[in-house]
């Protein structure tokens, strides 16, 4: 087995939250709501991770079916309040001194992706970066998977991919990718030593 390729989800894997915004979100309703409140603002990203619609003004339809007074820059500013873990990191741009390419794969709305790569410039720890509203396809679809590998021109059973959700792994895997779940809370010691077992090298 001879990985050449390792594509990194960002949240859970790369990136944390540096607030509760489930907490945070609950907070904008009364608390018997708080539950479906959360649900309903989540199920309403979904058509922008694919591209479709603006994520902002999901946001202000949820809060007017919910009868928020709550501005809608208030909840957005929720998905700004992560940060990535340096470890993670410095652990990517060693893999890309000896020659692994490492791209990020990474279910993002445009509202996202600007503060992801434009403002905290991801692109430059990637050798390329693919947003899921950028193709038009998200995790776990497998065509999602096929346009990175189309894209890097890679074959799958020479990448490695690695994220924090049980189905986007399944996924990768049904295209032929090696693929493993890893999660932040788990620490960068326990990233460290999945990438060698592959034989992955971590030194320049």
């Amino acid at each position: 087995m001879t990985i050449d390729a390792v594509l990194f989800d960002a949240d859970g894997v790369i990136q944390r939250p540096t607030v509760d915004w489930r907490a945070a979100l609950s907070g904008f309703v009364s608390p018997g709501d708080a539950e479906e409140f959360v649900l309903d603002l989540m199920t309403s990203e979904r058509p922008s991770l694919v591209g479709k619609g603006d994520f902002r003004d999901a946001v202000a339809e949820v809060l007017g079916r919910w009868h928020s007074e709550v501005p809608v820059e208030a909840v957005l500013d929720l998905w700004r309040r992560f940060e990535a873990e340096p470890v993670v990191v410095d652990l990517i741009q060693q893999l890309r001194a000896n020659g692994i390419g490492c791209h990020l794969a990474t279910n993002q709305q445009a509202y996202r992706r600007t503060i992801m790569h434009d403002e905290r410039h991801y692109g430059d720890w990637f050798d390329q970066t693919f947003y899921s509203c950028d193709l038009g396809l998200a995790k776990p679809d497998p065509a999602y998977f096929r346009t990175i590998l189309q894209a890097i021109d890679r074959p799958a059973t020479s990448v490695l991919f690695i994220d924090d959700n049980v189905a986007n792994v399944d996924g990768a895997r049904r295209v032929g990718l090696h693929a493993e779940v890893y999660d932040l809370a788990e620490g960068t010691d326990a990233l460290r030593s999945l990438l060698i077992r592959y034989g992955l090298p971590l030194s320049a």
